[in-house]
């Protein structure tokens, strides 16, 4: 018999450790954002970092985020993501390695 386990699952399981202030994925133009057709960003990411509000705005909350830099690579067209490693000692914290 096999064990399945859904990624909710395992994602909580990890922790991150918040550097107050100092977010390390930032937006550079909110405009450019508004004006994007595809909006990938917010369906890529697999910590759900990134949302699009009801009045067309993106934002991106960077707690939780898993540092993969899959928002820095889909936003290829724009390249409108700043994004860097988190200072040491914070972000993700991962249980399993």
């Amino acid at each position: 018999m096999s064990i399945v386990a859904k990624v909710e699952e395992k994602l909580f399981q990890n922790r991150y450790k918040v550097d107050g202030g100092k977010p390390h994925i930032q937006i550079k133009d909110a405009d450019i954002c508004r004006h994007c057709d595809s909006h990938a960003c917010t369906v890529c990411c697999p910590a759900g970092c990134w949302t699009m509000e009801g009045n067309g705005n993106v934002t991106v909350i960077s707690d939780g985020c898993l540092e993969c830099g899959t928002c820095r690579i889909i936003c290829n067209e724009h390249r409108n993501v700043a994004w860097e490693y988190p200072r040491g000692g914070y972000g993700i914290l991962f249980k399993f390695g």
